[in-house]
């Protein structure tokens, strides 16, 4: 508990200057990572992170330390490297470009390995935490990286705000953008540029290993809770900030922990719950949205059962003959009665179900919503009537009241749906 305290209170400035460095990288990377997500180019992300380790090897020898200009620099020209040759070779050979990424991803991180084996076995004294590139360790920034890693991601978050409408046009619909004069080419060099340039400011908070985690599961987790793209890339920059301060936390608590497997940790457990939750697109709200839509049609059918039994002028149905119209629907059916009942559609008498006079009008309703769709197909998409009953089952419980009326006065007000059955009215 002290040590929570200690941490979220900032009494030490120098992990001040390692949480706002955290949250501006992983906010960075959550914003192009979304796009790359949108563009489905995730893969070329992954591709990018693990060809920066020779760069990072390089820049350390020029340098002879870890300087952050030279270790991004170098960074920065291998990942650019890495991308032109993905981009030539995907439109030089017949390659696909799952294996042209992977090609790609194997060779430089193999070169970066051997680079770093070379440097580990050359005395160097400054090379000690080198190997942190791999994994990642937040706890490691200095005040002096926040100002270059952390100007950068503002840069980032700034270029993707201000020219939203362009980098939108190039996930979305780039023919349409080249076709009303925007310059595609150079916006796709740009979004690149902007790719890399996360990835090499994430690598050593998050490690070149896992930075793709970093890039791609904001935005994935957060596809899950809305369609529109500004609040998308808020919330994976939000995803992505907590997951690394919380990923920072287990590292400066544990030492020698490193810090990006622990960030992809809890960025796991967003996306896991973003998977399950998630209104409207979580699998458990969509599997309980379908089990209301299901009661609720086979509780339509079967008011509509009993209408119809109204119609041959049987006014209620035994309840054995309502089970044989739904077989293997026993249980719904025993569900569906119980659930009219409560709501006072239908009174059971004895073992004959009949309809209530406010169920009598919302079985009418439901009727009239089947024949005016039947009538529909029919004479608007030239459907024969022996083959519209089994859509209109499907499109009835879909219809509005602004909807029912349009129908209504593009069919005339119609009297008989397509079976010559009465479409009745109140």
């Amino acid at each position: 508990m002290e040590d929570f305290v200690y941490f979220f209170t900032f009494q030490d400035s120098s992990i001040a200057f390692v949480v706002i460095g955290i949250i501006l990288l992983g906010v960075g990377s959550a914003y192009v990572g979304t796009y790359s997500f949108l563009d489905k180019k995730a893969l070329l992300g992954d591709a990018i992170s693990h060809a920066v380790l020779p760069g990072i090897c390089v820049g350390f020898i020029l340098a002879g330390e870890k300087n952050p200009l030279f270790i991004v620099s170098g960074a920065f020209i291998s990942g650019a490297l890495a991308t032109f040759l993905s981009s030539w070779l995907n439109k030089s050979t017949r390659l696909s470009e799952d294996a042209i990424i992977a090609s790609i991803l194997s060779i430089f991180f193999g070169f970066g390995i051997v680079l770093l084996t070379i440097i580990q076995k050359s005395g160097n004294p400054e090379m000690a935490g080198l190997n942190q590139f791999i994994f990642g360790n937040a706890i490691a920034i200095l005040e002096s990286d926040v100002y270059i890693y952390g100007g950068l991601a503002v840069f980032i978050i700034l270029c993707l705000t201000v020219f939203q409408k362009e980098f939108s046009l190039l996930v979305f619909n780039p023919d349409y953008g080249r076709a009303i004069g925007f310059p595609m080419g150079m916006i796709r060099v740009t979004f690149n540029v902007l790719l890399i340039l996360s990835v090499v400011i994430g690598i050593q908070a998050i490690g070149v290993v896992l930075m793709a985690a970093l890039l791609i599961t904001p935005g994935a987790a957060a596809r899950f809770w809305t369609d529109r793209l500004g609040v998308l890339v808020i919330l994976a920059g939000t995803f992505s900030a907590i997951s690394g301060v919380l990923g920072t936390y287990i590292s400066f608590v544990i030492p020698q922990m490193p810090t990006g497997p622990w960030v992809v940790v809890f960025l796991s457990i967003i996306a896991l719950i973003s998977f399950l939750f998630a209104p409207k697109k979580g699998v458990l709200s969509r599997y309980l949205s379908r089990r209301i839509y299901l009661r609720k049609t086979h509780r339509d059918h079967l008011l509509k059962l009993l209408y119809k039994g109204i119609e041959a002028n049987k006014p209620g149905l035994p309840i054995a003959e309502i089970h044989e119209a739904f077989p293997f629907q026993k249980t719904q059916t025993k569900q569906s009665i119980g659930n009219l009942s409560k709501d006072k559609f239908i009174t059971q008498n004895q073992l004959v179900i009949e309809l209530s006079s406010t169920g009598r009008s919302e079985a009418k309703r439901i009727v009239r919503l089947h024949r005016l769709w039947e009538l529909y197909l029919n004479e608007y998409m030239n459907i024969a009537p022996d083959h519209v009953h089994d859509t209109a089952e499907k499109l009835e419980h879909l219809l509005t009241p602004e909807m029912e009326e349009l129908l209504e006065s593009r069919l005339n007000f119609p009297k008989l749906d397509p079976h010559q059955e009465n479409i009745p009215r109140d």
